[in-house]
């Protein structure tokens, strides 16, 4: 069988020509037969492709001649099923959408703190511990005792942070804050956030859960269920062993056995979740795509129509 290595990096770092990398970039994936996304802005770039082992790499080769991006990190895992289905590079605003531009980690990001120190960390009853995911994520799995802000995007956690009263000082002393996400991208971003206002005790689990959950044994773990990602896995446990959820093809949320027993589930066209908010034209779309999905699988065929 097939082995398919999936590469998450990320790096913040000026880029102010990064328009003109989108085209070469993207032909050389396409020549190594690599799919998924690169997003690249002023402020770096953030990607996550699949592949063979050999293309993977010749990418991550690629990337790496450029010398602002020499020490480019990133995390591996393996599937047995093609984790996309596309190949996309894309020119953003920002690599992670916050809306707050002088936030910025090249220059603020908190302090890194390493997966094997993490659990100490948070276990600190003075240490306020945040995740800075959406909603969805949190919700199949998040480390004990941290806070969620309860938030559908990323760029809602600025005014998030305004409101909460569990970050106010206590006798003019602001709080310790720990801060984590899924690979470290959007809380190097969150903690540039809180130091722009005035934070000065501020921590982000380097690697993000991701590394967190490669290295840090179960026995040993704080983490409780399994982390959202973002591609055909959907979700990872200990040791990055992908999980039981599957994922809705309309609203592209992760969805257990549990969730496919409700009468609003349709494969492929619905779940609970988004079943109210799309019309029957958009349902009638996706029963389409399926037929289209399962008539290519039976033919041993792709079909990149299938992923959105």
């Amino acid at each position: 069988m097939t082995q398919f290595l999936t590469a998450a990096f990320y790096k913040f770092v000026e880029l102010p020509d990064y328009a003109s990398l989108k085209e070469p970039l993207l032909a050389f994936c396409e020549q190594q037969c690599v799919k998924g996304m690169i997003l690249l802005a002023t402020e770096g770039i953030n990607s996550t492709i699949a592949g063979t082992p050999e293309g993977v790499h010749a990418v991550l080769a690629y990337l790496r001649q450029d010398p602002r991006l020499a020490d480019l990190q990133h995390k591996e895992a393996w599937s047995d099923k093609a984790p996309f289905y596309r190949m996309k590079v894309r020119l953003k605003r920002e690599i992670v959408t916050l809306g707050v531009p002088e936030a910025n980690p090249s220059t603020l990001a908190g302090t890194y703190v390493k997966p094997a120190d993490w659990n100490a960390l948070i276990s600190d009853p003075d240490v306020v511990v945040v995740d800075t995911r959406n909603d969805y994520e949190v919700g199949i799995g998040t480390f004990q005792g941290a806070l969620d802000p309860n938030i559908h995007s990323f760029s809602q956690l600025p005014q998030w942070v305004s409101q909460a009263a569990v970050l106010n000082p206590v006798t003019g002393k602001k709080p310790k804050v720990a801060m984590f996400c899924t690979g470290g991208i959007r809380c190097e971003k969150s903690t540039a956030l809180l130091r722009t206002q005035g934070f000065d005790e501020v921590y982000h689990l380097e690697g993000g859960i991701l590394k967190y959950l490669e290295t840090v044994p179960p026995e040993q773990s704080l983490w409780q269920g399994v982390c959202f990602v973002f591609d055909e896995r959907v979700s990872v446990g200990h040791g990055l062993e992908v999980g039981e959820y599957g994922l809705c093809r309309a609203c592209r949320m992760p969805i257990s056995d549990a969730d496919k027993l409700s009468t609003l589930f349709e494969d492929g066209v619905s779940c609970a979740r988004c079943h109210a908010v799309t019309s029957d034209t958009q349902k009638a779309g996706a029963r389409e795509r399926k037929r289209q999905w399962d008539l290519a699988k039976a033919r041993g065929l792709d079909w990149v129509g299938a992923s959105k």
